[in-house]
């Protein structure tokens, strides 16, 4: 539903008055509106499918397979250990 004249005169005095009597806010505000921007832009363009998987994908799979590596080590030289006991 469109605005008015008058409704738009009276949103234009009071944006006006906001933008004299504090700009800290009205600076504030326009960040905000930045950040809901890309927010969005960036919610419409992850709608699209992607082909590379997330970085965070990426970490965490390369931490499961350290972590993977780093217990079969472990594991053999426990075992070889055990074997090594056991042969004297």
């Amino acid at each position: 539903m469109a605005w008015s004249q008058d409704e738009e005169r009276v949103l234009a005095q009071i944006e006006r008055h906001l933008v004299d009597e504090d700009p800290r806010l009205v600076a504030r505000l326009e960040s905000f509106n930045e950040r809901a921007r890309r927010s969005e832009a960036r919610d419409n363009a992850e709608s699209i499918p992607r082909l590379r998987p997330r970085r965070s994908t990426v970490i965490i799979m390369i931490s499961w397979l350290v972590i993977a590596t780093l217990v079969a080590t472990l594991l053999i030289l426990v075992l070889r250990n055990e074997a090594a006991a056991l042969a004297f």
